[in-house]
């Protein structure tokens, strides 16, 4: 077993494991909570490879447990750490108990968001050195463990050849395009939307409270919705035509049923068949038979708010509908949450017009999409529907998902530890001691 650990320190989820591995051998989220049930603060339990989102997490750690209205506690808000003591008690509880590691005797690769701060930095290293005593340390940031990853995995792809691919990461906290030359991530071009999954989570807690039932405390519970049910729409316009609809000609409306305590501890979706009708959709599909004239229109909204007044509030579930696509419309259109920064398209042009125009062909054409946010459905084909017309015709655009964008950074951690160099590379505890925090990290050319 290698004695690198490697740590991708999320903001919702931890993977953690060694070097030269596949996968991590454990992902926890990067959170404490407590239950209503409970009096004191609980680690939750790991998750298994096979279902990293931050709701499988929650649910799997929490299977015995009822998280309706769970507080929760988290180190890292809008993508940096606020709480090194939170942090430190997780991590001792993830070393300790789950991995079984001895710092003193192992290096740490750990990631770390861009634009990190160096007051930030100096309280990470901290951390590390002088509470876990760790022997070395090497900190990377996600689009360039992204770019490694990819490159060896693909060695003869135009991203391996040409060393230089646009890594879009929609996470937990915000979304990044990262022009990346050589495994360098180039930060005078990289874009940032304060966009990611906590804030389309909150947005849909939103509407389903306005409309529905309030459930602004179930964080879980609406992380788990919005990754069951939330796709991205190739035709708004048609699709919310579609969603006035009464009856079954309502391709999008499904229910939700809320836990209820007793019977069981998990929400789930009532109908999972009903829930997928909307896949029969293609982008070409809006025919003239989908046009909904005026006279409908206000029909359907008089007897939406007669429906409204009939609402069964001791019923434990909800209806959603057009929600289901609204809420990943975010990402390409935030100015409609009330946001004065531009969409994920127009973020990437930028991102490649900062660059030396000899690298702009080959960046539009090696775009990788990483993050859990991604992983909605037809994110890859929208993107690729809103760029095209903002790209120059002389550039191809080709965007690739990873195979797994929860752990791709993980494993580019992982392959760059197992590299003969990563000794070297390292700032060992007797550095940082003489050194000091700010002199090492110049090592990692950030």
């Amino acid at each position: 077993m290698s004695n690198v650990v490697v740590l991708d320190n999320g903001g919702g989820l931890i993977k953690a494991g060694f070097g030269g591995d596949f996968d991590p051998s454990v992902i926890i989220p990067n959170c404490l909570y407590r239950p209503l049930s409970a009096k004191k603060w609980l680690h939750p339990s790991p998750i298994s490879i096979s279902t990293t989102t931050a709701t499988a997490a929650a649910a799997e750690a929490s299977s015995d447990l009822d998280l309706t209205s769970a507080s929760v506690r988290r180190p890292i808000d809008r993508g940096y750490l606020i709480n090194p003591d939170l942090q430190r008690d997780i991590w001792s509880h993830l070393f300790t108990s789950l991995l079984h590691v001895s710092p003193s005797n192992s290096s740490l690769l750990l990631t770390e968001p861009l634009f990190t701060l160096p007051s930030i930095q100096r309280a990470t290293d901290e951390l590390i050195f002088e509470d876990f005593n760790f022997a070395s340390l090497y900190v990377s940031d996600s689009p360039s463990l992204v770019h490694f990853y990819e490159a060896s995995r693909r060695p003869t792809s135009l991203l391996s050849r040409a060393q230089c691919s646009l890594v879009v990461d929609c996470g937990f906290s915000f979304t990044h395009a990262a022009p990346v030359f050589q495994n360098f991530t180039l930060n005078y071009a990289v874009k940032r939307i304060d966009l990611g999954g906590k804030a389309l989570t909150n947005y849909l807690k939103e509407l389903v409270s306005y409309r529905a039932l309030n459930v602004m405390d179930e964080t879980f519970i609406i992380d788990d919705v919005k990754e069951k049910l939330c796709f991205v729409s190739l035709n708004v316009p048609r699709d919310l035509q579609i969603a006035r609809k009464p009856g079954k000609e309502n391709l999008f409306r499904c229910t939700y049923v809320l836990p209820d305590g007793i019977s069981y501890a998990r929400g789930f979706v009532k109908n999972p068949d009903e829930a997928k009708r909307y896949l029969s959709l293609t982008e070409e599909a809006s025919s003239p038979s989908l046009g909904v004239k005026n006279d409908e229109i206000e029909l359907d909204v008089s007897e939406k708010t007669e429906n409204r007044k009939k609402i069964d509030l001791t019923k434990n579930e909800f209806d959603l509908t057009n929600e289901r696509f609204l809420v990943p419309e975010m990402i390409f259109h935030p100015s409609d949450l009330g946001m004065n920064q531009a969409g994920l398209a127009e973020c990437i042009v930028r991102a490649v017009s900062s660059c030396h125009p000899h690298l702009h062909p080959v960046l539009y054409e090696s775009i990788v999409l990483t993050g859990g946010s991604t992983l909605f459905h037809n994110f890859a084909e929208r993107l690729e529907k809103e760029l095209r017309p903002i790209v120059p015709d002389e550039c191809k655009v080709k965007i690739t998902t990873q195979e797994d964008p929860i752990l791709g950074v993980w494993r580019g951690g992982s392959l760059l530890a197992s590299s003969p160099s990563f000794e070297a590379m390292c700032v060992t505890k007797a550095e940082y001691e003489e050194l000091g925090s700010a002199r090492c990290r110049k090592r990692f050319l950030h």
